[in-house]
């Protein structure tokens, strides 16, 4: 079932840390997607569903540079059936030391009309990629082919990406600070309850800018407190 238009915009609208703390609130601890970071960290929030391709480290007889004369090899594949509207998530094993991709196959990711791409490995001609209007997150620049290194295997399985488990279909948000996975049966609610997290923290930033006090605010324990949010909300339509 394809991502909810309303719920995709209300992601959008959030963070990546209030997200956390919503899943944090259902006791699922480990969403947020380790040692990433986006190439271009002005482009506007990342939110698709999770399409994934998972790497094994290469075996040298079985992976020269002639593999990708191979019209099915896997990465070419993904990247090529890759469906408009998903985030393809890559399963580099942690290890920058090859590419995960480079600024082509992005770049073709980019006109499928993907909502966005992350690798817990690196990408190559990184620069490129950073001026695309397509969000990227890797761990770090890597100028040589995931060849010599990586093995493509899996096109749309479970798999590991910064030590998080990625489900085909889960929903990926991606902001400037980083990327986080949410469960796929949970996406409603957890938007649901992070537009209004956004709300009172809103609130709570204007109330704290000017000079109040965090206790009793933040979080609401204080009755005065929930009574100004609410004339606040008011005030701005929230």
């Amino acid at each position: 079932m394809a991502l909810d238009s309303h719920v995709r915009k209300q992601l959008t609208t959030v963070s990546t840390a209030t997200l956390c703390t919503a899943l944090y609130k259902r006791g699922l601890r480990n969403q947020f997607i380790q040692d990433v970071r986006p190439l271009n960290p002005d482009l506007p929030t990342m939110v698709g569903e999770a399409y994934t391709l998972r790497y094994i480290p290469a075996r040298e007889d079985l992976n020269p540079i002639t593999v990708f004369q191979d019209r099915n090899h896997p990465q070419r594949v993904a990247v090529d059936q890759c469906p408009p509207g998903v985030v393809l998530m890559i399963d580099s094993r942690k290890d920058a030391r090859a590419a995960s991709a480079g600024s082509i196959l992005v770049s073709r990711l980019m006109k499928r009309g993907a909502a966005g791409v992350v690798t817990d490995g690196g990408f190559r001609d990184s620069p490129d990629i950073a001026r695309l209007a397509i969000p990227a997150y890797h761990q770090r620049p890597s100028a040589p082919t995931n060849l010599t290194l990586h093995q493509a295997l899996d096109i749309n399985v479970p798999i590991g990406c910064g030590d998080v488990a990625v489900f085909p279909g889960d929903v990926i948000v991606g902001d400037a600070e980083g990327v986080v996975v949410i469960p796929a049966h949970l996406a409603a609610e957890i938007a649901a309850e992070a537009v209004e997290m956004t709300a009172y923290e809103d609130f709570v930033t204007e109330e704290v800018l000017n000079g109040r006090s965090i206790i009793g605010l933040y979080p609401a324990t204080d009755e005065q407190a929930k009574t100004d949010f609410s004339v606040w909300r008011q005030r701005n339509g929230r």
